[in-house]
């Protein structure tokens, strides 16, 4: 084996062939921490936005269980969202359990699967929950937006 083909050797031609680095006088070297804090705050806020999500959709599910009263979700909802949910789930409960096999069982043992979020704005996320029941899987989306400090449910479709 000749001392050119050697990894070693190669190594060594590789590294002698590379630029020299080189320090350009009046510009500053990026700080370690600079890029990267960004999207450690944006990691952040997204999971503080599944979590959110998380527990409000597990909630709209028991409110229209029967299980949970709709005004716990006062504070995370806005009014339009929780108005459309209260009707959802007087209409729920109207269904007579002797009307179908099944309706006596909707909405039975909700856990919510899994949870995705995608920031639109700044001050706006949309958000996708998986929720398994006894009897079927829904499909639950959302729109969340910062008010003030906090942030509240604009949008809740529940399939």
């Amino acid at each position: 084996m000749s001392a050119m083909t050697s990894p070693r050797a190669a190594a060594q031609v590789h590294v002698a062939n590379a630029s020299p680095l080189r320090l350009v006088p009046g510009v500053a070297a990026p700080d370690a921490s600079g890029p990267a804090a960004p999207l450690v705050r944006v990691a952040d806020e997204t999971r503080e936005i599944c979590a959110i999500s998380r527990s409000t959709v597990q909630a709209a599910i028991e409110v229209l269980a029967g299980i949970r009263p709709a005004q716990q979700l006062a504070r995370r909802l806005d009014e339009r969202c929780l108005a459309a949910l209260q009707h959802r789930a007087a209409l729920t409960r109207r269904v007579p359990c002797g009307a179908s096999p099944t309706a006596g069982r909707l909405h039975r043992n909700p856990s919510v699967r899994s949870v995705r979020a995608c920031r639109v704005s700044a001050d706006v996320y949309e958000a996708s929950a998986v929720v398994v029941e006894e009897l079927r899987v829904r499909a639950v989306a959302l729109r969340l937006e910062r008010s003030r400090l906090a942030w509240r449910v604009t949008v809740l479709e529940i399939g």
